[in-house]
């Protein structure tokens, strides 16, 4: 339909961006991008290539995952992207890769430590990882529960997805999001070099100690604080 022309092409071009920046390889992640007046999201076909993905090939379906528009399957993921839509309902548009370093902390279960001003650019805290999914989860409605992995861990640790916008899902992989798909993928390559950074970091330095507090608050609130002064106005 031509109504969901814009959508289609929006989310086709952030798709297109995360081979572009290394994220992906194959078939290994999806972005979609919501568009909440229509009540719908666009979200990469299931297991088409990024050398074969055209514009006409993305699929829209609505906030429950039902296809709305498309002739091919929407991605195996698409129910988490709709719970976290339903959820958190003023982000718009969640990508999921496989990147490398991400994945390797997402695999190890551990959280991505806070060592540096460029993880405080972007937030004060260590990057979460939830725990890995238990088995009756698994058992059910799998990428559902994965939704709900997510929302779990921020509601345990008492996170702000405005402030946190990036996180693993133990032993599987990172999700990103963002006010729109630029903002979405933007944080995703941030995650994936901030996860290069630490790996890179304990290797040099095993005891490599967290970023003191008075460095993570001047280079988060420069940036993002009511009196920052970072780029143009």
């Amino acid at each position: 339909m031509k109504k969901y022309a814009h959508l289609k092409q929006a989310t086709f071009e952030a798709n297109m961006e995360l081979p572009k920046l290394d994220l992906v390889i194959f078939t290994f992640g999806n972005v979609s991008v919501a568009d909440r007046k229509l009540g719908v999201f666009a979200i990469k076909p299931s297991g088409v290539p990024y050398s074969k993905l055209t514009p006409d090939k993305i699929v829209i379906v609505d906030f429950a995952g039902h296809v709305v528009d498309g002739k091919l399957r929407p991605s195996s993921d698409t129910l988490t992207h709709a719970l976290l839509y339903k959820t958190w309902s003023d982000i718009g548009a969640i990508v999921h890769t496989h990147s490398t370093y991400a994945t390797a902390w997402a695999q190890a279960q551990k959280d991505i430590p806070i060592l540096g001003t460029t993880h405080a650019d972007h937030m004060t805290v260590d990057v979460p990882c939830a725990a890995p999914m238990h088995d009756k989860m698994i058992e059910g409605n799998y990428e559902l529960e994965t939704g709900n992995q997510i929302i779990d861990c921020f509601k345990e640790r008492k996170l702000d997805y405005h402030d946190v916008e990036m996180m693993l899902v133990g032993s599987h992989a990172p999700f990103a999001w963002g006010k729109d798909a630029s903002k979405a993928v933007y944080n995703a390559a941030v995650l994936e070099e901030i996860a290069r950074m630490a790996y890179v970091t304990l290797q040099i330095n095993p005891s490599s100690m967290k970023l003191k507090d008075s460095l993570i608050k001047k280079h988060y609130e420069r940036k993002h604080g009511p009196d920052s002064y970072y780029g143009q106005k």
